[in-house]
């Protein structure tokens, strides 16, 4: 019997699943995940997990027998390799299972180096799901080598915890600065500071010419300044990409994600998408946010709407990202600024983004009620006088009365 299918054992997919039980869907539901494991935290993988603070279990979203508890077919290591739309199937490698409505929430997947500058080197890695922190974990010897190539928050993350385990890390980012897409150049001085007293060798506008090894494995870096390093291995963060292979050979429309309504119904009826891989409706354009909240709260709301609620939604972007000691929580969109304002605040502080007059987001580094005071301004339109953010005597809270 055909019922609800679910395509992706990430945040998304598991988000979606627990849902529709919640709201009292009693059709058959199936959960497929290409991994061999019940779907799992991803952020912890290259912090507490890495670490060794954290046991795998924990990082399992739910117990598998809650799965089975909740009359949800959970198929583990079980990838899709076909969507036929006019049968309603999805093929597992030879065994077709119907559906009713299909849900893909296949996630993202990295970026990797081409085999011609040696990316198919042994030690070179990517930081995304299970599989790879385990495979790299031995690597993490005290006194090794590493070089973490992008200097964005996979490559930050990943150096941090490299450096609190012994390893000598070089990061090198192509562009002028770290964090050149994501935040300011304020943020980025904190951020940067804090890896620099920490031992890690930053080098902005320096990108990789090509990895160099020998008997397949990697043993050096000839960097775009001439410079040739030696290194143990390599750890990637240079970008993710929505994972749209399953859609795009299905017909279903696809531009940067999976193309969706308000709703989150794709150009195929009876098709939803949700979580990395889905490109939404946002104000007068469309956005793909790549983040937890987000996968949980579109999923969320598409399960609402398979059972008819007919709710758009509506996302409210925040993000947050460890490193060291530094908690860095973000809250909105900063696209478009051009304006920062920066208030120091105890130990920590925080970054405002203005586009005119207009608060777009915040960045607060160990600076929680910042954090939470900007997010709910942002949340209800509030646009403060910037002067006043910057004032370290602004209660903040009486802001949110005004």
């Amino acid at each position: 019997m055909s019922g609800i299918v679910v395509v992706g054992g990430g945040q998304a997919g598991a988000s979606l699943v627990a849902k529709l039980r919640s709201l009292g869907a009693e059709m058959p539901i199936t959960l497929i995940c290409g991994e061999s494991v019940p779907p799992y935290q991803r952020p912890p993988l290259s912090k507490a997990y890495l670490l060794g603070d954290m046991a795998e279990e924990r990082l399992y979203l739910r117990p598998e027998a809650w799965y089975s508890d909740n009359n949800i077919d959970l198929r583990l290591g079980c990838p899709v390799t076909e969507i036929d739309t006019d049968r309603k199937t999805v093929d597992l490698g030879g065994e077709w299972i119907e559906y009713d409505q299909l849900v893909l929430t296949t996630g993202s997947v990295p970026n990797h180096l081409p085999a011609a500058i040696g990316g198919d080197l042994e030690g070179v890695f990517t930081v995304r799901g299970l599989a790879d922190v385990d495979r790299m974990e031995p690597r993490f010897q005290h006194g090794a080598r590493a070089l973490v190539v992008g200097g964005g928050y996979i490559g930050l993350e990943a150096a941090a915890v490299a450096t609190k385990l012994g390893v000598h890390v070089t990061l090198i980012e192509m562009s002028p600065r770290i964090l050149g897409r994501v935040a300011s150049a304020e943020t980025a001085d904190v951020i940067r500071a804090e890896h620099v007293s920490h031992g890690v060798d930053i080098r902005e506008g320096v990108g990789l010419e090509k990895l160099v090894g020998e008997g397949g494995h990697v043993t050096g870096a000839l960097l775009t300044d001439g410079t040739m390093l030696h290194v143990d291995f390599v750890i990637l963060g240079i970008g993710i990409r929505p994972d749209t292979r399953l859609a795009e050979t299905a017909g279903i429309a696809c531009n940067n994600g999976i193309a969706v309504d308000a709703f989150g119904q794709t150009s195929e009826p009876g098709i939803w998408a949700a979580g990395d891989c889905a490109n939404i409706p946002y104000e007068n354009g469309r956005l793909r946010l790549e983040s937890v909240q987000n996968a949980i709260d579109q999923a969320e709301i598409v399960a609402a709407n398979i059972l008819g609620a007919e709710a758009p939604y509506v996302p409210m972007p925040w993000f947050w990202s460890d490193q060291y000691d530094l908690k860095l929580q973000i809250a909105g969109l900063s696209t478009g600024y051009d304006r920062v304002v920066t208030r120091q605040v105890g130990g920590g502080q925080s970054i405002w983004y203005f586009a005119g007059d207009n608060l777009l987001a915040v960045d607060a580094v160990n600076a929680p009620r910042d954090y939470m005071v900007g997010r709910r301004l942002i949340e209800a339109g509030k646009s403060p006088p910037a002067d006043a953010l910057a004032d370290p005597e602004t209660d903040l809270k009486a802001l949110l009365k005004s």
